[in-house]
C-alpha cells in the first residue's frame, strides 16, 4: 500500500518549523512533523534548517535493514512516511520537496533538470532574509534545477567534496538553511542493484555521514534551535540483470521514509 501522505506536505511543514510564509503553491504543511515541532519547542520555531537528501534511499530498505540506519536513527525523533511522485525520478522529485507542488505544477515531469521558475521553498528563505546553501555534485539534478536564486550554491566534483564543504559551513556557523545532497547509493544501486554490497556500502557512508552533520551541528550551533532531515526523494527496486532502477508507479519507487530531530539550543536544553 502507498503512503498517505505525499512528498509535496514536507516543504509547507519545514516553513511552519521556521516560522515563514511558504512558496506560493505549497500544498498543506504535514500534520505529524508540524505537530513534532510544536511538542518539541513548546510553540516555538526553529532558527536553522538542515536537510540531507541522500538518493533512492527506498522506505523498504529501511524497514528491511534496520541496523544499516543506525547513526540515522540515533539522530531521530520521528519518522514520516511519504509518498513520493511520479515519475519517480530524481529531478521530479526534489521538484516536490522543495517546492510543495506537484510535478505538474513545478514544471518538471520527466528526467530533465531545468530551472524550476514557481515559487520554491529558497524564495521562501530569502524573502524571509534567511541565509541559505544547496551543497550538491555537479551535474546532478540539487545542483541544477533551484539555481538563480540570490543565494549560495557549492558544486564539487565529488562526494568527498561535497560533505567537506557541508562540514565547513557548519562549523563557520553562519547559514540557516543547507540542503547536502549526496547521490552515491543511488549510483551504485543502480549499477549492482539495490541489495549489493557495493550499494548498501554507500548506504552506511550516506547514514554516517549524516550522523557525522548531526554531531557537528550539535557541537558548533548550540545557539540555534535546529531541525535536522535525513531526506531522501524516492525509492528504488531491483530489475533483471542484477541492476537497480526508479521511476515506476509502485510502492517500492514512491513509498520513503524521512527522519527528523530537533536539535535544541543550549538555552532550551538548560
Amino acid at each position: 500500500m502507498k503512503n498517505k501522505d505525499s512528498l509535496d506536505s514536507v516543504c509547507g511543514a519545514l516553513c511552519y518549523a521556521l516560522g515563514i510564509a511558504p512558496p506560493l503553491r505549497s500544498a498543506l504543511p504535514n500534520d505529524s512533523l508540524c505537530r513534532y515541532i510544536d511538542e518539541s519547542l513548546a510553540g516555538k520555531k526553529v532558527s536553522r534548517v538542515f536537510m540531507y537528501n541522500p538518493d533512492a534511499v527506498a522506505e523498504w530498505l529501511y524497514h528491511k535493514l534496520p541496523h544499516m540506519f543506525k547513526e540515522a536513527k540515533e539522530h531521530s525523533d520521528i519518522e514520516i512516511p511519504l509518498c513520493s511522485v511520479m515519475p519517480s525520478v530524481t529531478p521530479v522529485c526534489f521538484g516536490t520537496l522543495y517546492t510543495g507542488a506537484q510535478p505538474d505544477i513545478h514544471g518538471i515531469k520527466s528526467y530533465t533538470k531545468p530551472v524550476i521558475t514557481i515559487d520554491t521553498f529558497f524564495d521562501a528563505l530569502i524573502r524571509s532574509s534567511k541565509k541559505a546553501a544547496i551543497i550538491s555534485t555537479s551535474g546532478d539534478s540539487m545542483s541544477k534545477i533551484f539555481l538563480e536564486r540570490d543565494m549560495d550554491y557549492f558544486i564539487y566534483d565529488t562526494i568527498e567534496q561535497v560533505n567537506a564543504k557541508a562540514c565547513e559551513l557548519i562549523i563557520d556557523d553562519s547559514y540557516d538553511f543547507i540542503a547536502v545532497y549526496n547521490g552515491n547509493y543511488d549510483s551504485y544501486m543502480h549499477k549492482f542493484a539495490p541489495l549489493s554490497s557495493e550499494a548498501l556500502g554507500e548506504l552506511r557512508c550516506n547514514v554516517r555521514t549524516y550522523g557525522m552533520f548531526c554531531e557537528l551541528i550539535a557541537e558548533h550551533w548550540k545557539a540555534h534551535d535546529t531541525l535536522v532531515g535525513f531526506a531522501m526523494d524516492h525509492g528504488c527496486h531491483e530489475i533483471d540483470g542484477g541492476c537497480g532502477s526508479h521511476g515506476l508507479d509502485m510502492e517500492e519507487d514512491l513509498n520513503i521514509i524521512h527522519l527528523y530531530k530537533v536539535i535544541k539550543s543550549v538555552q532550551d536544553i538548560n
